[in-house]
């Protein structure tokens, strides 16, 4: 169940990061917002239930609800306008969770991908703070172009490798030095992209 969540993790990080690059307009990103936000919470809630006290399962699932609130906080502030600096500041503490997260997975499972994994959500609510609690709008196109990148390397390809299987084909040590390149090669790949617009093309800051 939790890698199907992070299939559609990966569908509105990439969703958020259009809309916040201009492509998706307006209230566009809000239905997918709240269908995936409501099953990062249906979702560890049912795992923590059926856990039988299982902390390792517990664990687990208790990270899929910083997804979840987060995606239904941008639909609640996109649908009623409330004040984004809350949604920034909570995105500071999914940030220092993350990292949390982060050390776990690599010290107590030895999950050296998934640790590469966190730390770069990390730094992605890290820029969603900078610019909707610190009101950074400068960081609105870089923002999205991290999001759209994450959304497929940090979330939808390793989910799809889990559900096919694949992801065990290799160490995960190789794993989190692909996910690593990946994502890096697509930040550097977009500041590129970004910094050839002119500013009558650049996308819109909010």
């Amino acid at each position: 169940m939790a890698n199907v969540g992070l299939l559609y993790v990966g569908a509105i990080l990439f969703i958020n990061g259009c809309a916040l690059l201009g492509w998706v307009r307006g209230n566009g990103a809000v239905p997918l917002n709240i269908f995936v936000g409501l099953l990062q919470v249906i979702t560890p809630t049912y795992l923590i239930f059926t856990a039988g006290g299982d902390t390792d399962i517990i664990f687990g699932a208790s990270g899929l609800y910083l997804f979840g609130f987060t995606y239904l906080y941008v639909a609640m502030n996109t649908i009623w306008g409330f004040e984004a600096t809350g949604l920034g500041f909570f995105s500071l503490f999914v940030a220092v969770a993350a990292v949390g997260y982060a050390v776990v997975n690599v010290i107590a499972y030895q999950d050296y991908a998934f640790g590469v994994i966190w730390l770069l959500w990390a730094y992605l609510w890290w820029l969603f703070f900078q610019l909707l609690g610190r009101d950074r709008v400068g960081l609105t196109a870089w923002t999205g172009a991290v999001a759209a990148v994450e959304g497929w390397f940090t979330a939808a390809v390793p989910a799809f490798l889990f559900l096919t299987g694949w992801w065990d084909a290799l160490p995960n040590a190789v794993w989190a030095v692909i996910v690593l390149v990946l994502n890096v090669g697509g930040f550097l790949l977009a500041r590129s992209r970004l910094g050839s617009l002119s500013p009558a093309t650049a996308p819109a800051t909010a």
